[in-house]
């Protein structure tokens, strides 16, 4: 009887201790199918499907013959599934880490990172992928293949690279980090450029394999066009070269070299100071990347007075011959005397043609206050200051040109000097082009055409007229008289190419130091194109605060840099002297006023 009882305790107990394991499974397996069901379901549905992004390839940026400034290289992303390893492997990781340039140490520990805590700290992962380098070359990845480890394999990707380095380097732009465009061609184009990334649903096994069979849907990528540009690299090097040169002589605070085809807009270079390496963005400074020639304003001082010069002479009020007293200190205007500006040489009379040549501030005064303020004011707006250029990159800005309600009582003998208004290198280049291109003002533009892989012309970028300015007879007039600046007796003889009609203007203003002009700080430029009578080219040399002892004139600091950049684009390009037919009298007179003001608006 006792052991019948003690048989049914124990009989009790051991279903208690039964039913007990299955309910705590059952419990268990209830909470894992409905309590966290949805976060392990994902957790498998990661660890066994994925998406993966199949990159597109960046288009390439050419230069007008065809020189690679920008091109996409393929690049492999290296790699470890730790659980798949091998201890024989061992001795092969000191190789592996010396073809990847890494420490020793750094190799072992991904090797040995085969779990991870999750954020919540609640479970414990497993990695099934640990990347060891970025960027590694095709070949070293076939070294480090032939090597056998188990486990380390790598992703392909396309890494942006200049082979010029600097050349151009505010032109082109460059990708960051992040693949993002962040200046120049690279972000201006960045929609040609950067093409369509495809992707493809994958499968994988245990060990992280992916099941080829079992591949879903997949849609490839479509690699980015082509953009090619207006410059030439030959001429950029040219340009750069010589940029480096006047580094090296005048240690300057900035300066800008542009050169264009006046005839279409189309810039062959344009270069700064300071530069940067492409390759290298990531340690250059903010102020390196700034593109000075359409962020930067400074009084454009002497090159400015082609406008007043070519307003007088389009509307008829001037000829060439037209004298002025240029030793008055100051003129009766409206019932009241009108201070003149000094001139840096004393002159009496001079004609048209010499205030030009001598670059004459009187001079051009006269010449203002003749015009008045309202015709002074449309013309310079006619050769686009006070505006943007359309020069296509972000960060252009628009200068400074006053109406005519907020000028004080000298802005009528200054601003025909260059003084009172603020323009950007690309302003200025941009308004000489028109003299040389028969008074039409053009868009600079550095965009060609946009290919595709084939070839194939996608777009195509034409030259885009923005207005005229002046008339035919007058662009070739003033160009005539620009001749004379490059001529003894002129501001600039040391632009004069041999063989050759160089026009041109020298600039050289005082810069505002603490709100006053100073005498030790100046821009020196000159701004000019040849041959005068068929211009092919135009040239602008702007030069921030040259270190030398006296005026950092431009006759001194850019008129020989533009003789020294136009001699070696004769022989490149090619380009003939050119005889110039002879200048006839302008016609017309005050009378045709109201016609060209409508023309100039």
């Amino acid at each position: 009887m006792q052991k019948g009882l003690v048989s049914v305790f124990r009989l009790a107990l051991v279903c208690l201790v039964v039913f007990a394991s299955f309910g705590g499974i059952a419990a268990r397996l209830v909470h894992l199918q409905v309590f966290e069901r949805d976060e392990l379901v994902s957790e498998v549905e990661r660890a066994r499907k994925r998406v993966r992004i199949l990159h597109a390839r960046r288009g390439e940026i050419r230069d007008s013959n065809g020189n690679l400034l920008a091109v996409s290289r393929p690049v492999v992303q290296v790699g470890v599934d730790p659980h798949s390893v091998r201890v024989e492997d061992e001795p092969m990781l000191p190789h592996l880490a010396e073809l990847l340039g890494l420490p020793v140490e750094k190799v072992v520990e991904a090797f040995n990172r085969k779990t991870v805590t999750s954020s919540d700290g609640r479970r414990v992962r497993q990695v099934r992928w640990v990347k060891l380098a970025d960027g590694v070359s095709e070949e070293t990845y076939e070294d480090i293949m032939l090597l056998g480890i188990k486990g380390v394999y790598g992703n392909r990707q396309y890494r942006r690279t200049y082979p010029g380095g600097s050349l151009a380097a505010h032109i082109i732009g460059y990708i960051n980090r992040e693949n993002t465009a962040v200046m120049g061609v690279e972000r201006y184009m960045d929609f040609y450029l950067r093409g369509q990334d495809g992707w493809r649903e994958q499968e994988r096994d245990g060990r992280g394999g992916e099941l080829a069979q079992f591949r879903g849907r997949e849609i490839l990528p479509r690699d980015g066009y082509h953009v090619v540009l207006s410059i030439d690299s030959v001429v950029q090097h040219y340009v750069e070269a010589e940029l480096r040169r006047i580094v090296d002589k005048f240690d300057p605070v900035g300066a800008t070299i542009i050169v264009s085809d006046p005839k279409t807009g189309y810039i062959l270079a344009l270069a700064n100071h300071p530069t940067f390496d492409l390759n290298s963005y990531n340690t250059a400074d903010i102020a390196s990347q700034r593109n000075r020639a359409i962020t930067d304003i400074y009084e454009p001082g002497s090159t400015f007075k082609i406008v007043a010069a070519s307003a007088a002479l389009d509307l008829g009020l001037v000829n060439p011959q037209t004298t002025f007293d240029c030793s008055l200190e100051a003129v009766s205007r409206r019932g009241r005397l009108q201070r003149l500006p000094g001139d840096t040489h004393h002159y009496e009379s001079l004609t048209v043609a010499e205030i030009v040549a001598k670059s004459s501030n009187r001079g051009a005064a006269h010449l203002g206050i003749l015009l008045g303020e309202n015709r002074l004011y449309q013309y310079a707006r006619a050769f686009g200051f006070g505006q943007e250029t359309g020069f296509a990159f972000g960060g252009e800005v628009a200068g400074i040109l006053h109406p005519v309600d907020k000028w004080d009582g000298l802005t009528i003998t200054r601003l025909p000097m260059g003084h009172a208004v603020g323009v950007t290198p690309m302003q200025i280049h941009s308004a000489m082009a028109a003299i040389a291109n028969d008074g039409v003002l053009m868009r600079p533009q550095v965009s060609r055409r946009i290919i595709d892989r084939d070839g194939n012309i996608v777009a195509e970028f034409q030259p885009i007229e923005r207005r005229r300015v002046v008339s035919r007879e007058t662009a070739r007039e003033m160009a005539h008289l620009l001749m004379g600046v490059c001529a003894p007796g002129g501001t600039a003889p040391k632009a004069a190419i041999p063989g050759f009609e160089v026009a041109g203007k020298t600039g050289t203003t005082q810069k505002i130091i603490d709100g006053r002009y100073s005498r030790s700080h100046h821009v020196g430029s000159f701004i000019g194109f040849f041959p005068a009578s068929d211009p092919r080219l135009v040239i602008s040399v702007i030069i921030d605060d040259a270190r030398l002892s006296g005026t950092a004139y431009g006759s001194t600091v850019a008129a020989p840099s533009f003789k020294a950049i136009g001699e070696k684009l004769i022989q490149y390009l090619g380009i003939s002297p050119v005889a110039a037919p002879p200048v006839g009298s302008l016609a017309g007179g005050p009378d045709n006023f109201s016609l060209n003001r409508d023309r100039i608006r």
